[in-house]
């Protein structure tokens, strides 16, 4: 039979690997994985299949500088959901540039637990209404 002590003992290991087992630190992850950020792409299904994300978790958004062939990109942060629903970027915030994407890509860190609307908004908008390149995350606090 197990004394008090002894049982007490193996909740705290218990708890402590509980805790251990369950800290995450934050993860740089690259939209669209392999596909990168670029038109075409289903982001919206991307970010439920890749979810979920957490505070200061850093997107990492690739894409090739402008070159003279095909369409460059850009990441715009959308103030609401009805901006994003509409592709509107009237009120919206750019973040990176066409040639911010290339190399290693643009960072941006989740640094709060709220709503991030992101979509392209190059050829006025195009990329976001007929490219599907927009999606939106709500990080989760650790």
């Amino acid at each position: 039979m197990a004394s008090s002590s002894s049982v007490a003992i193996l909740v705290l290991v218990v708890s402590c690997m509980s805790v251990v087992c369950s800290a995450r630190g934050p993860k740089k992850i690259v939209v669209g994985d392999r596909q990168t950020w670029e038109f075409g792409i289903d982001y919206s299904d991307w970010a439920l299949k890749n979810g979920p994300f957490y505070v200061n978790d850093v997107l990492v958004f690739r894409y090739p500088a402008p070159n003279g062939f095909g369409s460059p990109h850009s990441v715009y942060l959308l103030p609401n959901s009805e901006s994003f629903s509409n592709c509107d970027f009237s009120k919206a915030r750019e973040v990176a540039n066409t040639s911010q994407g290339e190399g290693d890509g643009f960072e941006f860190v989740l640094e709060q637990s709220k709503t991030y609307y992101f979509a392209c908004g190059e050829r006025n908008g195009l990329h976001c209404v007929d490219g599907n390149m927009k999606f939106s995350v709500l990080p989760k606090a650790y």
